[in-house]
């Protein structure tokens, strides 16, 4: 079993890192927020007190972080994770960041004797509880053999995707198709309301058609028609908007600088972030469908 320091102990961190508890890992956490810290205490984990002491003290290292700018505080400034850590520490970034960054830190870590991979997650906070995130892995083939019992005690499904920086990739890639995908439900649903189509009846036809889709079979904006979906809770986020938008624009900032058109993807980056701005960047991201309808809250 590892010894763990687990450095961000938020909506995510905290349920993973109890998962990791429940697996028979022992497992340091250090969070800005001292409740956060009480609570996987309370769980069987202990306090780190501090990211030296997580890092100093691990065999392996996981982050997980708002922003790029978060993670290079945490693993390069004096005192972080790279200077802490001993030589042959695993460290794992699970965090949802930049390309660029990502690729920065695992440079930074190998000089020091590191292995790092990046690891972001898709599933939301009920994946995270329940064990069954998908971990999209950037890292040597080495690292990720090391990192995959560990990240298989949180998720369900752990792909290699290839060097530093290419779990970021997939991350934010696939957020891309998904955040298009649900507003075009959601236009979809929308119109058919106007046209006299019922959504029960939009929803038999088009789940099992060529608009098939994640976004309509198991995430539908619409109430009613697929019971796990937050449009049956006032669109309680598993998902937030703000966090979609995140994603959206580190989509825009890599095409940028890869050369890359990607118009809808523009579209839908610049809808989500009119969406946050009338307040509702703590809805789900499926509550889209009623800024699009022009009702509800917005």
């Amino acid at each position: 079993m590892a010894r763990i320091g687990f450095i961000g102990l938020g909506n995510m961190g905290l349920p993973m890192a109890i998962n990791l508890l429940k697996a028979g890992h022992e497992v340091e956490g250090f969070d800005v927020s001292g409740a956060q810290v009480d609570r996987l205490v309370a769980a069987g984990g202990a306090s780190a007190g501090s990211v030296k002491s997580a890092a100093a003290r691990a065999d392996v290292v996981i982050t997980m972080l708002p922003a790029g700018k978060d993670v290079r505080e945490v693993y390069l400034e004096p005192g972080g994770i790279i200077e802490s850590a001993n030589a042959g520490t695993l460290l794992i970034d699970s965090s949802t960041i930049d390309v660029e960054t990502a690729r920065l830190v695992a440079a930074a870590a190998e000089a020091r004797r590191l292995p790092m991979i990046d690891a972001p997650v898709s599933g939301g906070v009920a994946g995270a509880q329940a064990a069954t995130l998908t971990f999209m892995v950037g890292g040597s083939a080495n690292a990720f053999a090391r990192a995959q019992p560990l990240l298989a005690a949180m998720g369900k499904t752990v792909v290699h995707a290839g060097g530093s920086g290419t779990g970021q990739a997939a991350k934010i890639c696939n957020n891309m198709i998904l955040g298009v995908s649900m507003i075009a439900v959601a236009e979809a649903f929308v119109l058919a309301e106007k046209l006299g189509l019922a959504a029960q009846k939009l929803f038999d036809i088009a789940s099992k058609s060529s608009g098939q889709c994640w976004a309509l079979t198991s995430y539908c904006p619409v109430p009613g028609l697929v019971p796990t979906s937050p449009a049956n809770r006032d669109y309680q986020a598993g998902f937030t908007a703000a966090m979609m938008l995140k994603d959206l624009k580190l989509a825009q900032d890599a095409a940028r600088a890869a050369n890359v058109a990607t118009p809808l993807g523009a579209e839908a980056a610049a809808l989500y972030g009119l969406y946050a701005a009338h307040g509702e960047g703590a809805r789900d991201f499926s509550g889209i469908i009623r800024f699009i309808r022009g009702s509800g809250a917005v």
